[in-house]
């Protein structure tokens, strides 16, 4: 019994020692630089490749000239660095730059010991548009892919369509997408996905890695609008619901408020220029009794319910309200 716990204290007594050398290793090989974003880590940091924008801070010992000073990578991918002149960095890794920079410096130092931070990412942008809480332009930052980029964008929104598009320049390669295809133009590979199987895990191998420039796009979806005298009044999407039937929508909005006149109800539709609407009465009374036939809804259509007593709202009212609600439509019909 003495002999087995002799040897289980040799062993961690040896476990210690070896975790002890690692992280003094790494703390003096700068293996994670502080101004390294946590997700991207060491190893993916010397996988980064260098372009234009990108700022950088280099350190070499007993080099006071250029040692941590941020230097910004020129357009054409060069930097200007005391004793070494211009060089171009644009296309190298971290690694491959460090390389580079004791390659040059052998003829300054005897051995040369020489660091690479990236401060700031600029090389590698990607355009996320649409339906997600921050669209804009955000950096790749290494390898990363669709779902870790909406993540990036602060995710996809509750209005979004129900296709993610990618667009890719043509020298970034083609999307490994089985739809992908070349755009008439011959420069872009555009691709498309559904918001619902990326989001679901159905379709693992769709969550492919990201592209510097690529564009990532989801088109907020179609809404119909059910107004007046019903419980909610609002909005709502139709994503893969369509076609959406006046039943259908009244059941969003909760259905009937307390006091309702829907044997006035109608619908209103625009017109395909888009300069004016049609109105469609419904007899909403009948629907629900079950004495007249259900209607389909389109795209953008407005189902209004009059209030019991209300006067004859226009279409231009109507269509102010929902203007002016800020995605949450309420409208009570005007007392005489």
């Amino acid at each position: 019994m003495r002999h087995l716990c002799h040897r289980v204290s040799l062993l961690l007594l040896l476990a210690l020692t070896v975790g002890s050398n690692a992280a003094a290793e790494q703390t003096a090989n700068g293996a994670l630089s502080p101004q390294l974003p946590p997700q991207l880590g060491s190893a993916g940091m010397n996988e980064y490749v260098l372009g234009p924008d990108d700022q950088i801070k280099i350190w070499a010992l007993g080099l006071e000239e250029i040692s941590n000073q941020p230097i910004r990578i020129d357009p054409a991918g060069y930097i200007d660095l005391p004793l070494l002149g211009r060089l171009r960095v644009g296309g190298l890794t971290v690694e491959k730059l460090k390389a580079l920079l004791v390659e040059k410096l052998s003829a300054e130092v005897r051995v040369p010991v020489v660091s690479v931070d990236i401060v700031e990412y600029g090389s590698q942008p990607v355009s996320i548009v649409g339906a997600v809480a921050s669209p804009g332009v955000h950096q790749l930052r290494g390898r990363k892919t669709l779902i870790e980029m909406l993540s990036l964008a602060g995710g996809i929104r509750a209005d979004a369509g129900s296709v993610v598009k990618i667009t890719r320049t043509i020298e970034q390669g083609l999307i490994p997408l089985p739809n992908a295809k070349t755009d008439d133009s011959g420069r872009f590979s555009v691709a498309e996905l559904k918001v619902k199987d990326l989001l679901s895990a159905t379709q693992p191998a769709e969550n492919i890695l990201i592209r510097p420039h690529d564009t990532i796009g989801i088109p907020t979806t179609e809404m119909i609008y059910v107004m007046g005298a019903v419980k909610k009044p609002g909005a709502f999407p139709l994503n893969d619901k369509v076609p959406l039937s006046v039943l259908q929508a009244l059941s969003m909005a909760e259905g009937l408020g307390p006091a309702p006149s829907p044997q006035s109800a109608k619908i209103l539709r625009g017109s395909p220029g888009g300069a004016a609407r049609t109105e469609i009465p419904v007899n909403l009374k009948k629907i629900l009794s079950g004495n007249a036939k259900d209607v389909g809804l389109q795209p953008n259509d407005i189902l209004f319910v009059p209030e019991s007593g209300a006067r004859r709202a226009s279409v231009r009212v109507i269509e102010a309200a929902i203007q002016t609600a800020s995605g949450v439509i309420i409208w009570r019909g005007a007392r005489p």
